[in-house]
């Protein structure tokens, strides 16, 4: 039997796939203060390629909708992290305008970049920050303290750029930088779920502006470079469980939860690396 032209066995196992993305997108946001693109795209891109989403727009779209996702993900995520008092404040209102500077020329330069840009990138970052996590521990760092304002606008830019060309909140770019300056992991994780906050929210606006022109060839009940439905089927399942990872995180000792997000890199790294090759 067919269901909009998709065999309904196979529309099974991916309904079966979205409800699992949703479970783990929500436990790596209150984890580790990030949203879970790096297991929202690849999801969504085998949706849309058996719904006929032309190649040349698939990854734009699945970026998009990712960002759309993440967001109440990264909203209850940092309302819980909040209560436990780890936030920096201060990094989260600093960053806030320079990351979403940085969003909105990732989100024009995403929507013409070659797919493997994103992959490759996504690849070099989380590659050093898994490396720094698993051997170097303390050793790597750029200083006790975080740089001054200039330093800092210059890090936030960055963290927002990164974050719209790879589709997802920066969480784990975030943590890496505060890390890189002396800041506790659990604080590092709670204020990158602050900052993913304004950072998918920029991005999903500009994604929607970006695929406008693209709007004819997009599927039914798109936003631009934002699955109506894709937002509608991940997103309340994340956001529900996101609360539940950022308790755990705040349960587990620093080096074990080190380890645990330096492993998730390398994971998500050589899938992008296979994917690279073929």
């Amino acid at each position: 039997m067919m269901a909009f032209g998709v065999p309904l066995a196979e529309l099974g196992w991916l309904a079966a796939a979205v409800v699992i993305a949703g479970i783990v997108t929500g436990l790596l946001a209150g984890l580790f203060g990030i949203g879970g693109g790096a297991i929202i795209v690849p999801v969504l891109f085998e949706i849309f390629r058996l719904f006929g989403v032309p190649e040349g727009i698939r990854m734009q779209l699945c970026i998009g909708t990712s960002l759309a996702i993440i967001v109440p993900t990264a909203i209850r995520s940092f309302r819980q992290h909040l209560e436990s008092g780890q936030v920096i404040p201060e990094v989260v209102r600093f960053w806030a305008v320079p990351s979403v500077a940085g969003v909105a020329i990732g989100s024009v330069a995403a929507a013409f970049a070659p797919a493997g840009l994103f992959k490759l990138a996504f690849v070099l970052i989380a590659g050093v920050n898994a490396a720094k996590l698993l051997f170097a521990g303390d050793r790597w760092a750029l200083g006790s303290e975080l740089p001054g304002r200039g330093g800092m606008a210059g890090y936030g830019f960055i963290v927002g750029l990164a974050s719209s060309l790879m589709g997802i909140s920066g969480g784990s770019l975030v943590t890496m930088v505060l890390t890189l300056y002396g800041q506790p992991i659990h604080r590092s994780v709670a204020t990158a779920s602050g900052v993913g906050v304004p950072i998918t929210m920029a991005g999903t606006f500009g994604y929607i502006l970006a695929g406008l022109p693209h709007q004819a060839m997009l599927p039914p009940l798109s936003l631009g470079f934002v699955s109506v439905i894709g937002v509608a089927l991940i997103a309340p399942i994340s956001s529900f469980v996101a609360p539940f990872g950022a308790r755990l995180a705040h349960m587990l000792p620093r080096r074990r939860l080190e380890i645990a997000f330096g492993v998730f890199l390398l994971v998500v790294s050589a899938r992008f690396v296979l994917s690279l090759t073929v």
